[in-house]
C-alpha cells in the first residue's frame, strides 16, 4: 500500500502534525472555555506550538553546531533557539501577569467565569 520512501516522508513531517494539533487545540479553548484560568492554559498550548514550531524550522539534517572543527561542512543555526529561549521567559511573565490579573478579577466579581462577569458588568440583561 505504502512503499517505504512515502512512509518515511510522512515521518518526517511528524513534527509538523504535532504544531497543527497543538495550535488547534489551544485555539479551541481560548475559544470554547468560558473560564478565564482555562484560557490561559490554552494560549500557553498555543504558545507552545509556536516553540515547537520554530524549534522544527531550526534544525539542519546532519547539521552541527556551529564550532568550528575539522569535518564538519553543515552548521545548524542556532538563533531559532536562542529566539526560543527568549520567548520562554516572556511566555513565563506573561502567564504570570494573565493570572495575577484572574486573581484579581476574582477579588473583584467572585467568579472567573467569562458569562457570569459579563451578566454582572451588564445587569440582569440577556447577553446572547
Amino acid at each position: 500500500m505504502f512503499d517505504l520512501a512515502t512512509i518515511k516522508d510522512l515521518l518526517g513531517l511528524v513534527n509538523y502534525w504535532v504544531v497543527i494539533v497543538l495550535m488547534m487545540a489551544g485555539f479551541y479553548t481560548v475559544i470554547a472555555q468560558h473560564n478565564l484560568i482555562k484560557k490561559v492554559v490554552g494560549l500557553n498550548i498555543f504558545q507552545v506550538s509556536v516553540f515547537v514550531f520554530y524549534i522544527s524550522m531550526g534544525k539542519v539534517s546532519g547539521g552541527s553546531a556551529p564550532i568550528l572543527k575539522d569535518g564538519i561542512e553543515t552548521y545548524s543555526n542556532p538563533l531559532p533557539h536562542v529566539l526560543i529561549l527568549t520567548a520562554i521567559v516572556v511566555g513565563v511573565a506573561t502567564t504570570s501577569l494573565a493570572l495575577a490579573l484572574v486573581v484579581r478579577i476574582h477579588h473583584s466579581y467572585d467568579t472567573i467565569e467569562e458569562d457570569e462577569i459579563q451578566t454582572i458588568e451588564h445587569g440582569e440583561e440577556d447577553i446572547a
